[in-house]
């Protein structure tokens, strides 16, 4: 299964609940922060929501 890198790079404040919560799901609370999940759907869907805020490189 192919990896990908997700980092915060915009803050969360003034966006709707859905997106904070899509966030922390992800696993992403500080700016900077990089975590590394498995490309499934599920994830892929999740990065799709909140693009705008983050930004995704393959591991």
């Amino acid at each position: 299964m192919a990896k990908i890198k997700v980092t915060k790079v915009k803050s969360a404040i003034n966006r709707t609940k859905r997106q904070k919560l899509t966030l922390e799901a992800l696993g992403l609370k500080k700016i900077g922060q990089v975590v590394e999940h498995d490309a499934t759907p599920n994830i892929l869907g999740m990065v799709r929501k909140v693009e705008h805020l983050v930004s995704v490189e393959e591991a």
